[in-house]
Formats: structure tokens, C-alpha cells, sequence
């Protein structure tokens, strides 16, 4: 069972069993390194009727990064990249949501990674919505953006012997997401 658009006004919360929130780094300029952060937050209020009215914030456990390799996943929490012991938090918080199409939003909000934050304007399709076996109602969305990371103060990096850097610049945040209305 699916509803309209004006019936899916309300609060959300996040399913953290059901939702990823990843990233993808270009390593050593031939291939990709992909993680996700396994700990976060995050609520919504969606007015169907009137997407602008929207609103919606995440909170991501920086500690709780992951990308199958320990010994990386540490580097990653010091201070050369996210610093988790002096900044725990990535923060999200809508400033602005504009309907596209009855399927594609534009969300702007401030992220904040470290000590910086920049708008940020994310891409998202509405994927589907579905009452579950609880009779909960359940939205999902599907989203990325390209940001610089050194816009956010994470300049680390090292150069390669033949030419080039470890690290990449450019990180793609994506967003698959589950949210579950809130009675």
C-alpha cells in the first residue's frame, strides 16, 4: 500500500538498520575506497503538500567510520581527516527544500565537518513509501553529493612517486535512507 504525497506529512526518524550513509574516496588515483558510518541520527518533518516546509538534521558518529580496513578506519579518526576524539559530530541541517518533480528534491543545508561548515546541496529521489507489517509508514530516498574536502579543513594527503596524490580531494557522500514516521 502506497500513499499520496499530502499523506506523508509528518515526523520522521531515521531506520539506522536501514539506511546508509557512505562515502567515496579515490585512493592512490587508480580505484575507489568506499565506507559508511555506522552510528547516527536523524529526524524529519516532511510536508507533503508543501516541500518547503520541510526540515530534517543528521547527526553522524564520526568514531563510527568504516571502510573494511582497520588500520585505515584509525588514520581516518586522527587528525590528519576527521579528528573524532576533538569533533565526534557530522552535522546536516536542512536550510532550504525545493521540489524538482513528484520524485526529485533539491535539500540544502549546513554541513559541518571539524570546525567548518558549508552549504551543501544534495540531489534526492523520493524511491517509494509503504505501511509495514507494523502499520508504520516508511519513506525512501536516495541522494549523493560531491564535496572538496579541503573546503572542510581535511588537507592531509601524500604524494605518489610517478606523479599524483593518495587522496583525492573530491568525496562523494551518499544517502540511502529509511525513514519511519513517528506516532
Amino acid at each position: 500500500m502506497t500513499v499520496s504525497h499530502p499523506e506523508l506529512t509528518g515526523d520522521y526518524v531515521l531506520d539506522p538498520t536501514h539506511t546508509r550513509i557512505g562515502f567515496v574516496a579515490r585512493h592512490a588515483m587508480v580505484t575507489k575506497v568506499r565506507g559508511a558510518f555506522h552510528q547516527f541520527e536523524g529526524t524529519a518533518h516532511l510536508d507533503g503538500a508543501d516541500p518547503a516546509k520541510s526540515t530534517g538534521q543528521v547527526v553522524i558518529k564520526t568514531e563510527s567510520i568504516d571502510t573494511g580496513v582497520e588500520q585505515r578506519d584509525q588514520h581516518l579518526r586522527t587528525n590528519d581527516f576527521l579528528d573524532a576524539p576533538s569533533f565526534p559530530d557530522i552535522t546536516f541541517r536542512t536550510t532550504s527544500i525545493e521540489a524538482q518533480s513528484d520524485t526529485d528534491y533539491r535539500v540544502t543545508g549546513d554541513l559541518t565537518i571539524k570546525d567548518t561548515t558549508k552549504p551543501v546541496t544534495i540531489d534526492f529521489e523520493y524511491t517509494d513509501n509503504a505501511v509495514n507489517p507494523y502499520g508504520n509508514l516508511r519513506v525512501g530516498l536516495e541522494g549523493s553529493v560531491t564535496i572538496s574536502r579541503k573546503e572542510f579543513g581535511i588537507t592531509w594527503n601524500a604524494a605518489l612517486e610517478g606523479g599524483g596524490v593518495l587522496v583525492r580531494d573530491k568525496i562523494v557522500l551518499e544517502f540511502d535512507i529509511s525513514a519511519v514516521e513517528q506516532s
